[in-house]
């Protein structure tokens, strides 16, 4: 199962979306080794971009480790104009595929016109496109990220059909669209159908799917039964890089492995604590991964009060503490549940 994004041709069609506040270089690298084929860097707004300097503390911004090749870098703005100068910033850092974000829909982010505020205006977003695309190298792949529409008026659907058509016409390579509107943001369910329809309309380009994917095997049932290239996986990635483990299992025809046993994921924890550690520093490593922690509760069998645990963090010596009181005996695992992590993340593309 391959997946292609222009030039670029990947081994595996599980990808690691982006995720405000979470897909940094620590997230993506554990991604990657557990068989994520491609992995996009959390969202960054061009203006940030523009005035970016190198101060130690905004290093991790664009840090990207040798072995996450592919990756990509994700963009959102609202003037074309800066839009395509965070582009070049993006290319000039590194990235190898360069993502458009039209799909995140919180509200501080369409006040500022952007983000999801993009697909209520077709001729800004297709002018976002074109810019983008003159600035970023012919070779280099070019992605957009929409949902469906503003809401589910006809006006939105046709402003939508608009960019999206326009989109391919201006050289986009790949188009990810998430099946809920930018009004429901994480709320209801994502209309797979409507990916269904999207898929139908394009023909041979390519379309990946988002929303509501929290096990291997919805990734596979979204493929199935909406026909989709391929998909991105947020939410149900935080915490959780197993899943693209899991992933690669069934697509070899193997059984579904069990989940990790706190043992292993004790293990993934370390290392990734150890890569935020490289990443921010020593004093500011526990405030970054505390909400991974978080994160990890949810396949541990005693997930509640563990949860309560890592809320609390404050140092390394907290860490050791949990480790020492949950992680010592070794016991199985929980498959992530959908129901615990509807509604906890702003602002991903999932």
């Amino acid at each position: 199962m391959s997946l292609r994004l222009g030039n670029l041709e990947l081994d595996f069609p599980l990808v690691q979306a982006a995720l405000s506040g979470y897909s940094d270089m620590s997230m993506r690298v554990l991604a990657r080794r557990m068989g994520a084929s491609y992995s996009i860097c959390e969202v960054m707004l061009d203006q940030f971009l523009v005035t970016l300097n190198d101060r130690k503390k905004n290093r991790h911004f664009l840090a990207i480790a040798d072995e996450e090749h592919p990756v990509g870098g994700q963009l959102m703005g609202a003037e074309p104009e800066q839009f395509a100068a965070g582009a070049a910033k993006l290319v000039e850092a590194g990235f190898d595929v360069i993502d458009i974000n039209f799909g995140c829909p919180v509200k501080k982010v369409l006040g500022r016109c952007r983000g999801g505020f993009h697909l209520s205006q077709p001729e800004v977003a297709l002018d976002i496109i074109r810019r983008t695309r003159d600035v970023v190298p012919a070779e280099m792949p070019l992605t957009v990220k929409m949902r469906r529409g503003i809401d589910d008026t006809p006006e939105s659907r046709d402003k939508f059909f608009e960019i999206l058509d326009g989109a391919f016409e201006s050289g986009v390579d790949a188009i990810t669209v998430h099946g809920r509107t930018v009004m429901q943001r994480y709320i209801g369910p994502s209309r797979w159908e409507f990916l269904a329809e999207v898929k139908r309309h394009v023909g041979d380009r390519t379309i990946l799917g988002s929303g509501d994917l929290f096990s291997a095997q919805d990734c596979f049932d979204m493929m199935r039964e909406t026909g989709v290239d391929g998909v991105t996986i947020a939410r149900g990635a935080i915490g959780n890089p197993w899943i693209f483990q899991q992933g690669r299992a069934l697509a070899a025809g193997e059984p579904l492995p069990l989940p990790p046993t706190t043992h292993e994921q004790r293990e993934v924890i370390e290392e990734h604590l150890r890569l935020v550690v490289d990443l921010y520093g020593e004093d500011r490593a526990i405030t970054q991964f505390r909400k991974f922690g978080v994160k990890y509760s949810f396949l541990h069998p005693q997930m509640e009060e563990l949860r309560q645990k890592f809320v609390r963090i404050k140092e390394l010596a907290d860490w050791h503490a949990i480790r020492d009181e949950y992680y010592l005996e070794d016991q199985p695992g929980k498959y992530l549940s959908a129901e615990i992590h509807n509604g906890q993340v702003n602002c991903s593309t999932g």
